[in-house]
């Protein structure tokens, strides 16, 4: 399944890249997939067979005008319904978003501190991140007090963390070995 929707998201972000609507459509394909993602009933219309194309082609092209999108997500959104794929929709908008990282180089971060970094931190942070990874990396914040300092950067499944706790636990762990 996961490759299977890696080749249709890779097929959207040759599209969005050449058209060069890449950011667009990437906020675009999100959108609509959380409305997907909040409305079972239009995944299960979506994605029942027994639903003429035309009738999703209907509701595709009423969503698509309501939210502003582009043709080009319309055309798109279009073909994987015709292809039967429109169930695969939330992983195809996920493997999407992951390859058009990859393609410009971009690294996506989880930050979390334990109080809200100011702006000068976090431009100081994405530079490190940056330096240390070689690319350009989007970071998401999010705070968490029970860190009482310090912070954690998740990039991928590596994990850097320079939280007090963690250090606490370390003094702790190295006293009771003692």
């Amino acid at each position: 399944m996961k490759a299977l929707a890696e080749r249709y998201a890779g097929a959207l972000v040759d599209v969005a890249i050449e058209k060069k609507q890449a950011d667009q459509v990437k906020q675009e394909l999100a959108d609509f997939a959380a409305l997907v993602r909040e409305s079972p009933d239009l995944q299960a219309f979506l994605s029942n067979p027994s639903i003429a194309r035309m009738a999703k082609h209907s509701a595709i092209e009423a969503i698509v005008t309501r939210m502003g999108a582009s043709r080009t997500l319309r055309n798109y959104l279009f073909v994987i319904v015709d292809q039967r794929r429109a169930g695969m929709l939330i992983e195809i908008q996920e493997a999407f978003s992951r390859l058009l990282d990859a393609r410009q180089g971009i690294t996506q971060a989880k930050v979390t501190s334990a109080t809200e970094l100011t702006a000068q931190e976090r431009a100081e942070l994405g530079a490190a991140l940056a330096k240390l990874t070689g690319e350009k990396v989007q970071a998401q914040y999010s705070t968490d007090a029970a860190l009482i300092g310090g912070s954690v950067v998740q990039i991928g499944s590596t994990i850097y963390d320079g939280s007090v706790r963690t250090q606490l636990e370390r003094m702790r762990a190295r006293m009771i070995s003692e």
